[in-house]
């Protein structure tokens, strides 16, 4: 079993067109098939503009159109494929929703994201994902054969205890479609990676679209890969283009060899009730 392997974010330049927006991923996803990704990543809401308004517009049930282009393309390239998200339709409720794909074009997973994106910088950015959308309540713990991944959605990435749990399933990966903006991803978005990434000594990459600054949501960008040490291997700018990483599992067993931060975690309860004694 290989314990080292590629991986590609697809840092998409997401349009108003649905139809382009799939031709264009299919294009790019096929790029990096081709550049040696075995598993490759597309960005929060691929398909469609983000934002409340456009989720109801551009919805889908599942399967339907985006997902039958997302099955072909891993089926076509022998890859892995993570479908980034949709909006996703479900008897009568909206979820913001990623899908994850085998080599064989088989849907083996469906992630909707769990913490909704609801935020109020004065002056700055409001946005209430709730308006529109409905929060999923299920993990997606992804085995390749050679490296277990968790799937989480953008926000999610703010919370500790979600990528703990996937850790503790054995995980080396955590991918995160994301589409920050411009006052939360220059102060947060390789931040919150770096510390996700140490708190559990595993790779983590963030895919995001890239920035259309005539959008009426701006995204900041910058998909990235961070290793286990939480040193940024990977990344871009603001634009269309493929990163590319490679994920050593074997590094990952070195770094917790040498701060052995996981075997000490399981101990965490003990000390605590010790120190509650004293």
């Amino acid at each position: 079993m290989a314990s080292a392997f590629r991986i590609a974010l697809i840092q998409l330049a997401v349009t108003a067109n649905k139809v382009e927006n799939l031709t264009r991923a299919s294009k790019l996803i096929s790029d990096a098939a081709k550049g040696g990704a075995k598993i490759v990543s597309l960005p929060e809401c691929f398909n469609s503009p983000y934002g409340t308004k456009y989720f109801p517009e551009y919805a889908e049930k599942i399967p339907g159109q985006s997902t039958e282009v997302l099955s072909n393309a891993a089926k076509e390239n022998e890859i892995f494929l993570i479908g980034g998200s949709i909006p996703e339709e479900d008897n009568g409720k909206l979820y913001n929703t990623c899908t994850v794909y085998d080599p064989k074009g088989t849907m083996i997973a469906k992630f909707r994201k769990i913490h909704l994106f609801d935020i109020d910088v004065p002056g700055k950015i409001t946005f209430k994902e709730s308006d529109a959308l409905s929060a999923g309540n299920s993990l997606a713990v992804i085995d390749t054969g050679f490296c277990k991944f968790g799937v989480a959605i953008c926000y999610d990435m703010r919370f500790a205890e979600l990528s703990q749990i996937y850790c503790k399933k054995g995980c080396g990966l955590l991918v995160y479609p994301g589409a920050f903006n411009m006052t939360t991803g220059p102060a947060h978005w390789e931040l919150l990676q770096r510390a996700r990434a140490l708190d559990n000594q595993v790779y983590v990459a963030t895919v995001s679209p890239a920035r259309d600054d005539k959008a009426s949501y701006v995204a900041w960008g910058h998909s990235t890969v961070v290793n286990p040490w939480g040193e940024v291997i990977a990344t871009t700018d603001h634009e269309e283009k493929i990163v590319y990483a490679e994920i050593d599992l074997n590094y990952q067993s070195e770094v917790r060899q040498q701060i052995p931060v996981q075997q000490q975690k399981r101990h965490d309860i003990y000390c605590v009730q010790d120190l509650s004694d004293k």
